[in-house]
């Protein structure tokens, strides 16, 4: 078993061989994963050494330390907290290697291929269609919501492949290359001004069946794994007090005795002290993490994470009153990635008003509460046999 010891004794070696003050930044990322030190707890050969997903903290307080450079992963967080671990879970030795490690270093940004205009919140009614040709899989139809499509060049997808059976049954996943010529990607411009978001439309797309994960018609079973991963990474992000939303509110807080009342104090109060439940939570959520798969237990992280948000960005708009209303920038841009802590108030607010569809829309993700964590008595559901093809549209 790998130790705390080894870990920073490997490290160390790393740093030596390749000194980060010298060394291309591309590099020495990819020196890193080679050395089992991207993350720990995969394989090796994989960027891991097979050991404990804790002594990750090891690696990355001494990297830091010495001023390595990191992956970037705010940039690359789909690829990271989902593609990542379906691949590693279902994808085939050479998917592996293919793929893994193009994505850690961030040379290849990946989206998620999801969600479409008639399948939100009810995922598994989804319609793009793959159909089989020879060693190819013809892909057609459109999806939306899809956060970094712009940037992407694999997407992870989901598509029905068997219509004649029950919509949970006929689906099959796929890794999807966004650079085939039949991907067009058209932005969604948001509240905030930013186009964000896309929508994606697909026709005639190929791919090849070796870019398949898992069995053909098992793809929503796949696909929860990634949504598990999703909602961890969205809901449990590692943080330090004050970290997040609460932030700015705590400062202006602090800074400006002229804004304060009663009400709002009472309030800040009781939110603070949520955020700071919600951080502990899902520090202990990470530690159950280290023993095997993410449970539903990430659903409930990513429903407080939304009502936090909102509630949050709710009171920093109050604390401020006129001020918020001046709105910095709408300009229309396609970032890289959502900064909610870097703008202003009016942008948080705005933007968080997102936090409870993304993800998992929060009524869904009661559901999944209600059913699998707490097993209470499931909904009635007239339709979970029904052939897709037979499902009112």
């Amino acid at each position: 078993m790998t130790n705390a010891g080894e870990l920073r004794r490997r490290t160390a070696e790393l740093l030596a061989a390749y000194p980060p003050a010298t060394t291309d930044r591309l590099d020495f990322l990819r020196a890193r994963f080679d050395a089992g030190l991207a993350w720990v707890h995969y394989p090796e050969g994989l960027g891991g050494l097979g050991a404990p997903r804790s002594l990750q903290a090891v690696v990355d307080e001494d990297l830091a330390a010495a001023g390595a450079p990191d992956n970037d992963p705010r940039r690359i967080g789909i690829g990271l907290g989902m593609a990542a671990p379906t691949v590693l879970r279902y994808g085939t030795d050479e998917q592996k290697a293919r793929f893994l490690r193009p994505l850690w270093t961030g040379e290849e940004v990946w989206c998620q291929l999801f969600s479409e205009p008639g399948a939100g919140s009810d995922l598994a009614a989804l319609g793009t269609r793959a159909v089989r040709d020879g060693e190819d899989w013809v892909v057609d139809g459109q999806k939306v919501w899809t956060s970094s499509a712009h940037l992407a060049r694999w997407a992870i997808l989901i598509a029905r492949t068997d219509p004649d059976a029950p919509k949970h049954a006929g689906i099959t996943y796929f890794i999807c290359d966004m650079t085939d010529p039949g991907v067009e990607v058209r932005p969604l411009r948001q509240i905030t001004g930013e186009a964000e978001f896309n929508e994606v439309f697909l026709t005639g797309v190929r791919i090849p069946d070796r870019h398949r994960l898992g069995e053909v018609g098992d793809g929503w079973r796949v696909a929860q794994t990634t949504l598990m991963n999703e909602r961890v990474s969205i809901g449990g992000m590692r943080l330090p007090r004050e970290g997040g939303m609460i932030g700015p509110v705590a400062k202006t807080w602090r800074e400006r005795p002229d804004l304060r009342t009663h009400d709002l104090h009472q309030r800040l109060l009781k939110l603070w002290v949520e955020a700071e439940v919600s951080r502990l939570t899902a520090e202990r959520l990470r530690q159950q993490l280290n023993a095997g798969q993410p449970g539903y237990e990430g659903s409930g992280m990513k429903l407080a994470f939304a009502r936090l948000n909102q509630e949050i960005s709710g009171l920093e708009v109050e604390l401020r009153g006129e001020e918020s209303l001046l709105y910095d920038d709408w300009t229309m841009r396609r970032p890289e990635l959502v900064d909610f802590t870097g703008r202003d108030a009016g942008y948080r607010y705005l933007r968080s008003k997102g936090n409870s569809i993304e993800g998992g829309t929060s009524e869904v993700l009661l559901n999944i509460v209600a059913e699998r964590v707490l097993g209470l008595p499931a909904e009635p559901r007239t339709d979970k046999d029904v052939p897709w093809k037979d499902l009112a549209r």
